[in-house]
């Protein structure tokens, strides 16, 4: 016994003295090898970062994360890589390196095994050329430096606690918020293929694409093993269970790092889930909609996504949708009519993730309350050219459907009646239709939305659609009766059309309907679109016999009143208000009188008459034919100019949701190409570009997408001008004029003061006074703020001018000083015609001479359009300008430069290389 208890004594005493002297090491050598470790960070740092990496201040400690050995580094911060050097990547209330002690005891180097990470914001950012702010870890170059023994970082653990993560992809539009982020990895991934077994925990996950969300403040539990290959920026998820909120999901695959984009092969799918716990993982407003909804049922749900995304090639992965229903139940808020066997499957498939291309393949959807049903099948595939095999078959009503399903903000009623047959191939070019049977009844429709206090009321349907010969000429749409009440006010349509290769069409209308109310009921709150449209009319006919003139075996009458209507077209940045207009059918006119509508700040007064309207609003090559005249007291030209709107994401944070930013650029003003329309106009006030014309008279074609004006006649600067024009648009922001312009005596120094392209072309007139007139051919391309593009001109012309004096005028200075006669300078000159040409930025002048002060110079050679000089002069001297003095004039207006002689050198032409 006493040699039991010798023993363990010596044993307890040995333990502790080992404590001890553990617990001593981990206070000591903190301190001990402080300078070695902070040492080593920074050779880290500086060999394996490209990018800039700040701390407040380092602690190292085996307590912090105990049992290792760390080294802190307080208020960590790290900016990204090009093109995001200027941004953070990483800022950190901590990151915590872990030290293996091995290697600190007894290496040549510090091994960092382990990084922990505490509250910190990771930005992700991608740009639209797929470069991204990650690529900050300098990779080895040489076999020998991969094979090298210091490797610093062997790590086998990391950890990310209470994180945020946003990565913002503008290359594939993927967008995603993580919160609450916590993480747990462990692998050796020092190698350069090893397993990385995950733990993560998000509390709020977002996720959108092209700015929609799709998923929104979901919760995400998951266990994941990777294998990743450092060498070729490799992932494989191999085994990954992830639960998003109350559904289980399976995510395997694999990412790819390539050069310019990604390498993607994803599966994500559940089997045999409860609907409920499927509906857990929908946006926001399904959460909200299913608190009052039971659910019932089973569902799968594959989603694929295969490929390379290279965004500078324009290659993108396939995606493939496959979902099911089986035996589902449907009751929301206790409706006494729930929807039961409610079963879906459909497959849909996205090719290069191009909508263009997409195949629908709806095997299955049916769906049963009480005694009502619906069953309909849907297979397609593409969009302009598509093989259709549809079938439907309903009889249900639409009340009892919209209590159990609980549509929101929206009320339905009515017996819908529906029988319709579709297979076949759709092509427009090619005249081909699918074979189609189709009845569709509504008896009694009643819709009502929250966005007006009254509906839409007794909307009687009965449409009939056949194609039995699968063509455009084949297909019939009649609808017989179709009407509906609002507002009291009971609107009538009856339409009888066939052969739409050749519109055979018969219509009848009657009725008055208040396009501002009828908005309100389908529009979103705080818009207002207000008019009124009041019909009687009855249109027959067809297409041929409009487009051929035939116009005897058109039969169209009636009248169409409008008031107060906003015109939206893709051709014009603002809305068109017509005021008021009674137009009056008859066989292939549409005339108009006494129409009043505005533009923006401009005001329209017009008479005359429209022609084949029918065929213009049905066919896609259909040409709008018309002859009127127009008054306006004042048009604004600038607002007519386009506008090209590109759609830019604003950041998601915690707090606020995804939105889009209209961000307008110019562009020209463009003349739609189906339109055959001649118009002679009288305006008070015209303002374009700078310019103010008044008194404007001429006529106007619109004709092939060609704007003409001729015999057009304006005041501006209180000259009288005329003028002949052509104006086509080539792009949204380029179009090409071309016009002869005619001015008597206008004020040289008026002109120069308020016009800016005689500014931009005739800048030497600056410091001039006196009378000038203008006969003048220019043609050329203008860029879209409807500036002209200099090197793009060309024309020729003559100038007469008419007592002018130049005062300070530098050229002309710079003779008298060269010459040493003060009297060239501010020189008069009267009744000379000067001949000149543009082309490629420079304009020529023809030889001509003048007189003044005794003196007679001669003057030709050429001038850019941004003032530079190559002037020959001769200068006459008196009594009789028999001998002359050779001067050349180079350098620009601001400083010329004047030497005597003959030899000079040409002035450096600007071509147009737009194409």
């Amino acid at each position: 016994m006493s040699s039991l208890k010798s023993i363990s004594l010596k044993v307890l005493k040995y333990l502790g003295i080992t404590l001890v002297s553990l617990l001593a090491f981990m206070f000591i050598a903190p301190y001990v090898f402080a300078d070695k470790i902070n040492a080593e960070i920074k050779k880290i740092a500086n060999e394996k970062l490209n990018a800039k990496l700040d701390y407040s201040e380092s602690n190292i400690s085996f307590f912090n994360h105990f049992p290792s050995l760390t080294v802190g580094l307080q208020q960590f911060k790290l900016s990204g890589s090009a093109p995001y050097e200027n941004e953070k990547l990483i800022t950190a209330k901590e990151i915590a390196f872990g030290i293996n002690v091995s290697s600190l005891l007894f290496g040549k180097s510090i091994n960092i095994d382990k990084i922990f990470v505490s509250e910190a914001d990771i930005n992700v950012k991608v740009n639209k050329e797929g470069l991204a702010n990650y690529n900050v870890y300098k990779a080895n170059t040489t076999q020998k430096e991969q094979k090298s023994e210091d490797s610093s970082l062997k790590l086998e653990k990391i950890e990310i606690k209470n994180s945020k993560i946003v990565y913002d992809d503008l290359s594939t539009k993927l967008h995603f918020d993580i919160f609450g982020f916590e993480y747990l990895g462990k692998g050796d991934l020092s190698k350069a293929v090893f397993d990385l077994y995950s733990k993560a925990k998000i509390e709020k996950l977002n996720i959108l694409y092209e700015n929609e969300p799709y998923l929104m403040n979901k919760k995400v539990n998951a266990d994941l093993i990777t294998k990743v290959n450092v060498n070729s920026l490799s992932f494989i998820f191999e085994q990954n269970d992830l639960k998003i909120n109350n559904l289980l999901v399976d995510f395997k695959g694999k990412f790819d790092f390539l050069k310019e984009g990604y390498n993607m092969d994803f599966i994500l799918k559940t089997t045999n889930s409860n609907l409920n716990d499927f509906f857990t993982a929908f946006p926001p407003k399904f959460i909200t909609w299913l608190n009052k909804t039971e659910l019932k049922g089973t569902t799968d749900f594959l989603l694929t996504l295969k490929g390379n995304y290279i965004a500078s090639d324009n290659v993108a992965p396939a995606l493939n949708l496959d979902f099911k229903i089986r035996d589902g139940f449907v009751n929301y808020n206790k409706s006494t009519n729930p929807i039961t066997h409610l079963n879906l499957d459909i497959a849909t498939k996205v090719p290069s993730l191009d909508p263009n291309l997409v195949i629908v393949d709806l095997k299955n959807l049916s769906l049963k309350m009480g005694n009502d049903y619906l069953k309909t099948k849907i297979y397609s595939t593409g969009t302009t050219i598509a093989q259709v095999d549809a079938n439907l078959d309903a009889k249900i009503d639409l009340g009892k459907l919209n209590e159990a399903l609980g549509i929101p903000e929206i009320e339905l009623k009515g017996i819908l009646i529906a029988d319709a047959k579709a297979k076949g191939l759709f092509d427009q070019k090619k005249g081909v239709f699918p074979v189609t049977n189709a009845k569709i009844e509504l008896k009694e429709g009643y819709l009502k939305t929250k966005f007006y206090p009254n509906p839409i009321t007794n909307i009687q349907l009965t449409a009939t659609v056949s194609n039995t010969k699968g063509t455009f000429d084949d297909l019939k749409v009649i609808t017989k009766p179709a009407q509906f009440t609002f507002e009291g006010n009971p609107i009538f349509v009856d339409a009888d059309l066939s052969n739409f290769k050749n519109l055979t069409y018969d219509i009848k209308a009657k009725g008055i309907l208040d396009i501002a109310k009828i908005y309100k009921v389908f529009a979103q709150e705080g818009l207002n679109v207000q008019g009124i449209i009041k019909a009687d009319l009855h249109l027959k006919g067809n297409q041929s016999d409009a487009e051929k003139g035939r116009y005897s075996k058109l039969h169209n009458s009636g009248t169409l009143e409008i008031r107060n209507i906003n015109v939206i077209t893709q051709y014009l940045p603002k809305n068109f208000l017509i005021k008021q207009g009674i137009f009056k059918f008859n066989q292939d006119k549409m005339n108009f009188k006494t129409f009043l509508a505005s533009y923006g700040q401009s005001d329209f007064k017009m008479n005359g008459y429209f022609q084949n309207v029918f065929n213009f609003m049905a066919s896609k090559n259909g040409v709008l034919r018309g002859a009127f005249s127009f008054n306006s007291n004042f048009i604004n030209a600038d607002e007519f100019m386009s506008t090209t709107n590109n759609l830019v994401p604003t950041t998601v944070t915690e707090k606020t949701s995804s939105s889009k930013v209209n961000v307008a650029s110019k562009g020209v003003i463009v003349i739609p190409p189906n339109l055959d329309l001649y118009l002679q106009g009288n305006a008070q006030k015209i303002d374009f570009n700078g310019l103010t014309l008044k008194e404007a008279k001429g006529a106007l074609k619109l004709k092939n997408g060609l704007l003409t004006i001729q015999n057009t006649g304006f005041d501006l600067i209180g000259c009288k001008i005329t003028m002949d024009a052509t104006y086509q648009n080539i792009t949204l922001k380029k179009a090409l004029f071309d016009y002869h312009i005619k001015a008597n005596e206008f004020d040289i120094k008026r002109a120069y003061n308020e016009v800016k392209l005689f500014r931009e072309m005739a800048s030497a007139a600056e410091k001039a006074q006196g009378i000038i007139s203008l006969d003048y051919n220019l043609k050329g391309r203008l860029n879209e703020n409807m500036e002209p593009v200099f090197p793009s001109l060309v024309g020729n012309g003559i100038i007469s001018v008419k007592n002018i004096k130049f005062y300070g005028l530098k050229m002309f200075n710079a003779v008298a000083s060269k010459t040493n006669h003060e009297g060239l300078k501010d020189p008069e000159v009267n009744k000379i015609d000067i001949k000149s040409s543009i082309k490629n930025n420079i304009i020529t002048l023809e030889r001509f001479k003048f007189k003044f002060a005794g003196f007679r110079p001669r003057i030709e050679g050429t001038t850019s359009l941004d003032g530079k000089l190559n002037i020959k002069m001769r200068l006459g001297l008196p009594p009789l300008g028999i001998i002359g003095v050779p001067l050349i004039i180079t350098g620009n207006k601001d400083n010329p430069k004047v030497k005597i002689g003959r030899t000079s050198e040409d002035l450096e032409e600007t071509q147009d290389t737009t194409d």
